[in-house]
Parts: C-alpha cells; structure tokens; sequence
C-alpha cells in the first residue's frame, strides 16, 4: 500500500471587525474601495477561500480566485460553495457599494445554477455582480461567474437583500469603547 504525502495549509487573516471599524460616516462604496485597494485587509472569508477583490463601482462588484486542491470535494471537483461564495460575495458587495453612511444590509435569499464543474484545471475565475433593483429597504443583483481562460460560464446567480439602518453587531459592540 503506498503512503500518500500529507498536505497542509496555513492561513493567516486580519481583524474580521477592521472594516467594520473604519465604516461609521462612510459610504458603502468609499469602504470597499479601501478594502479592494488594499488600504483596509480583506475579510477573513476571502483569505480563506482564496479569492480578492479586483475592481468595485457604485452597483458593481468583481472577484477573481484561483481554484485550489484544497477546494475539493468528495466527487474530484471544487466543492459548489467556493462558486457560491464568490457570487455571494459580488453580488452583495455590488448592493453594498450603493449603501449611503450609516446604511446596512443584510443578505435575504441566494439563488445559485451551477453550470459547469469547476477543477484545478479551470484556471483562474473571475465573478461579477450588479445590482439590478435597489430600493429603500430592498435591493437585488445578479451575478456570473466565469473562466478567465476561456470565458465559459461556471455558474449564475441572483440575491435579495434588505437595506436598514442599524447599530453594529454584539461582537463590534462589545470591543467598542
């Protein structure tokens, strides 16, 4: 029976709340602008998975990651979440960057079609949201997640999210002075 090399993997991420912090007076474009350019340090989410912001506008959102062994599931495929998670995080980053200071939202509902499986050979993936409706307490955006080498579609989805004004979340409140 032959041994199999052992693999591991280090990940290393910054305070999950620093872009929290820096949010009060801002608008929801001015903060990411500073996290996709790297003057605030990308949630946690991203370093894990794998993926960055690249490029962000008022209603526009776009990540790229690069599909990795340790993605894989069980059938020899990246598992449906890293997709998932990249359109999720276009998606609601497009809504978030049409938030005004003081303004939150929250995702209600993620629908997602996965095209085509996604491995190691894929390549580098670049997913893109826009917001298709923003109300005042309602927005909704589409996303497309593709091939970069070769422009196939990978997998399309829509969000629903509420818009509110809110106070931080507990685990902000309690490290606030």
């Amino acid at each position: 029976m032959e041994t199999q090399k052992k693999r591991s993997r280090t990940v290393t991420w910054e305070d999950p709340f620093a872009i929290m912090k820096a949010s009060p007076g801002r608008s929801g474009l001015e903060v990411l602008r500073d996290v996709f350019e790297n003057r605030l340090p990308p949630p946690p989410i991203a370093v894990t998975m794998g993926f960055t912001g690249v490029h962000v506008e008022e209603g526009k959102a776009v990540f790229e990651g690069e599909p990795a062994e340790y993605l894989y599931n069980p059938i020899g495929v990246v598992h449906g979440g890293f997709a998932m998670a990249l359109l999720d995080s276009a998606m609601g980053c497009a809504v978030h960057s049409t938030l005004g200071a003081g303004e939150r939202y929250t995702t209600l509902e993620v629908k997602t079609n996965f095209v085509r499986p996604i491995t190691m050979d894929t390549g580098r993936v670049r997913c893109e949201g826009v917001v298709i409706h923003r109300g005042g307490t309602i927005a909704t955006a589409e996303g497309k997640l593709i091939a970069v080498s070769s422009g196939k579609l990978l997998a399309h989805g829509t969000t629903t999210c509420l818009i509110g004004l809110g106070s931080a979340p507990p685990a902000l409140r309690a490290t606030s002075p």
